[in-house]
């Protein structure tokens, strides 16, 4: 009796109807919010921000701040069915995997990227990259030796890239002995014959194929490094420094964008966002890389390991050639590095100095990397 007497403008709503009413408000709610930052931002763009005007907190600003990881994490209007965790690694698991295939080498699975033919008139050349990042970097550089006349390998580390994760304590323990066994191994199995190029470049695991060279002096005919640590004086990244801190450790290791804020904090550029898709590919696909990294990252004595690397190859002690490609704009390792290793190996050491290139400069301009290449080999 009493529903009759309402009139038909005074009925409840569906349920229906209130989802719509709901679902327009937080349009209008998201809408309204970033208008009021674009606003913020276009006012204060000339001068300098009051405290007053500063943008509200924005829990996600350490991935949509930057350039290129705009599209590592969104807020749309259904997260179900775009932005999560699973439709990004639907829109980048093909990535980045360029000339690669997996190679089974005693207990693991490496994933190796190969140019080039055995037949190769002018030799082998091994790429060996750093840490946090992965053989992905030289794919270009090797796209171009390959033309040149070289065959080349780039494997991604254990633990690293597209290679396995073994969690540790379980058959690999990430310590500096275990990563050389396991390249000699896998050095086998590709049937790279000695003596043979190596290029070396970054942190830890990059340092790790320095410190085999030096293990391994007959199996190498020229080395070349690109920005590498090599002196006593070489600083450590915070990148490095945080993973060593008990539990902090266990967070920093699991930001899906490390490696890529790594290269970009490295460099003068920010990377495109189809190349920082495959750089965080790893870390979104599981927690395994973020672990790998960390118990790397806290086996190593980083002094330790530059110092035997600067006395390793002082003058007298190291007889091969060696190319040092630098890139001089580099935000870890400063220029003064590369000079003070070429003078300390003058007998040795070419130094090139790569303009316009970061820490990475086979990634930040790798046809000048090329050309030095091409040159010294």
């Amino acid at each position: 009796m009493a529903s009759a007497l309402l009139s038909p403008s005074l009925k409840l709503p569906s349920s229906t109807m209130a989802y719509d009413a709901m679902k327009k408000n937080k349009m209008y709610l998201r809408r309204r919010r970033v208008r009021v930052m674009a606003a913020a931002s276009e006012n204060n763009s000339s001068g300098k921000r009051t405290e007053d005007d500063k943008p509200a907190f924005n829990p996600f600003g350490f991935v949509t701040d930057n350039p290129s990881s705009r599209g590592a994490i969104q807020l749309p209007e259904s997260p179900a069915e775009d932005g999560n965790v699973g439709q990004m690694l639907y829109r980048i698991e093909d990535k980045g995997k360029e000339y690669g295939s997996y190679v089974k080498s005693g207990k693991f699975r490496w994933f190796v990227r190969e140019t080039g033919s055995p037949g190769s008139r002018r030799g082998t050349i091994v790429f060996i990259h750093g840490a946090p990042t992965q053989s992905y970097s030289y794919r270009v550089v090797m796209a171009q030796m390959a033309d040149a006349g070289f065959h080349c390998f780039a494997p991604d580390w254990i633990g690293f890239g597209f290679s396995d994760k073994p969690q540790p304590g379980y058959g690999f323990n990430y310590t500096e002995q275990e990563f050389h066994v396991e390249f000699d191994k896998l050095l086998e199995v590709l049937g790279i014959e000695s003596p043979f190029f190596l290029v070396v470049q970054g942190f830890l695991v990059g340092s790790y194929g320095l410190t085999w060279a030096l293990k391994n002096p007959s199996r190498i005919s020229k080395l070349v490094i690109l920005n590498s640590p090599l002196t006593n004086a070489s600083p450590t990244p915070g990148l490095f420094q945080k993973l060593r801190i008990p539990l902090y450790g266990e967070f920093t290791c699991q930001n899906a964008v490390m490696a890529e804020r790594f290269i970009e904090a490295g460099s003068p550029y920010v990377l495109k966002l189809e190349k920082a898709d495959v750089y965080r590919l790893p870390y979104l696909a599981s927690s395994g890389p973020g672990f790998a990294l960390l118990e790397a990252a806290r086996k190593a004595n980083f002094k330790d390991i530059s110092s035997r690397i600067a006395a390793g190859f002082s003058s007298g002690r190291w007889d091969k050639p060696i190319l040092l490609a630098w890139g001089i704009s580099d935000k870890y390792l400063p220029q003064l590095e590369a000079e003070q290793f070429q003078r300390e190996n003058s007998t040795a050491v070419k130094l090139k100095l790569i303009e316009g290139a970061g820490h990475m400069p086979q990634e930040d301009w790798p046809e000048k990397v090329v050309d030095a290449l091409r040159v010294f080999l």
